[in-house]
């Protein structure tokens, strides 16, 4: 495209410096950098006022135009009118465009295309055609906005990178750390206090199903809000208020769930109010049924001590609540396994993490050093993506 002033330019297409739809985070926020200083140097090279001058221009002539071209084309009285409107406006925008602005004759030469008692489409055509220099001068600087929004978007892009690189991180070191654990530590001596503990619990609560009211078995739930570690689920609403407001509240979760395949006539004998029962407890069978000792019971492999520590802390009023002493106890030797001088928890709990996570191939990236280059190249990636972050961009 060249200007009315005679200036050419080659090898400045837009979107110089994009990146490819393969980039990293840091290569697209490293393009994204460079796209937008390529514009803005484009800008500079042209002077920033002349750019800014040029280019408010010719958008208020295409608008101009645009505004006129259905109104200020015809034969007709408000036509005439508009028309005069559209050349006086018009007029002015040149008069005051700058003597040696770049591109000046564009202006007026659509000042020409239009300077007619009557105008036609073709007309405005024209003018438009004639404007196009000066187009040149809006577009470096949609590119540069282009070039802002794009940077801006790499980033966030690149920040949230960051932050996803601490995960893998975690989670590699954590894999070095099962590489390093010792496979042939007794385990068992975790596993057998565990194991006696769910097995108490699993019975214990069985049985507590089978004596306890619903209602009781409410309030249990209830109170696991307040216990992170215990991770009951809440009662439907209408289910709650069923069991809090209706005498049928005192039945155990059994006896509802075998009323609720009773027929009404039949169920009329046994219950306040056999629809209301039918309503609520036959469609939430599944969570009753789903009550269970589960969220007492502890995973294998265990987690760290501090979690183990604070998990049979926050289970033991519960354990005591629906279990006898003997499986209170148990609990309490879970716990006494973190600080039993005999046994180094941290390296069992380890091991017994490495036996049941760590799978073949994750074995052979350990031994042949992959896992340690893997986390050694995010390491470099974070402190580079730290490093680009830290550039004061203009967005």
């Amino acid at each position: 495209m060249s200007d009315r002033d005679g200036s050419h330019r080659t090898g400045d297409a837009v979107g110089a410096g994009e990146p490819t739809t393969d980039a990293t985070p840091l290569e697209a926020l490293e393009a994204a950098r460079e796209r937008f200083d390529h514009a803005q140097q484009r800008i500079e090279d042209r002077g920033a006022d002349t750019v800014e001058t040029a280019a408010d221009a010719y958008r208020s002539a295409t608008k101009l135009l645009e505004d006129y071209v259905d109104r200020a084309t015809g034969t007709g009285q408000e036509n005439f009118k508009a028309y005069v409107e559209l050349e006086g406006q018009f007029a002015t925008l040149v008069e005051n465009l700058p003597e040696d602005l770049p591109a000046r004759g564009a202006f007026e030469d659509a000042l020409d295309a239009i300077d007619k008692r009557r105008l036609s489409e073709s007309d405005f055509e024209r003018a438009r055609e004639a404007l196009e220099p000066a187009a040149t001068f809006a577009d470096l600087l949609d590119e540069r906005e282009a070039a802002r929004e794009a940077l801006a978007a790499a980033r966030k892009d690149a920040a949230k990178r960051r932050r996803d690189i601490g995960d893998e991180i975690a989670s590699k070191e954590r894999l070095l750390e099962l590489g390093d654990a010792d496979l042939d530590a007794p385990v068992e001596r975790l596993r057998e206090p565990i194991e006696t503990y769910n097995d108490a619990v699993q019975e214990a609560f069985a049985q507590y199903r089978q004596e306890a009211s619903v209602r009781e078995v409410f309030a249990l739930l209830e109170r696991s809000r307040w216990y992170p570690f215990v991770e009951y689920h809440q009662p439907p609403e209408d289910l709650q208020e069923y069991v809090d407001t209706s005498a049928d509240g005192e039945y155990t979760i059994p006896e509802l769930l075998e009323y609720a395949d009773y027929s009404r006539s039949k169920l009329e004998h046994y219950v306040a109010d056999a629809d209301r029962l039918k309503r609520r407890v036959a469609t939430q069978r599944t969570f009753l049924d789903g009550i269970d000792a589960e969220p007492l019971t502890i995973d294998w492999p265990p987690g760290p001590a501090g979690v183990l520590r604070r998990r049979t802390r926050e289970y033991r009023p519960f354990v005591e609540r629906v279990a006898d002493e003997d499986t209170v106890a148990a609990l309490r030797d879970v716990r006494a396994l973190l600080t039993d001088p005999d046994i180094d928890y941290a390296r069992l709990q380890t091991a017994a993490q490495a036996v049941v996570q760590l799978t073949p191939e994750e074995r052979e990236r350990l031994a042949d050093g992959r896992v340690a280059a893997e986390l050694e190249a995010l390491r470099e990636e974070k402190r580079a993506l730290e490093a680009a972050l830290e550039v004061d961009d203009p967005v």
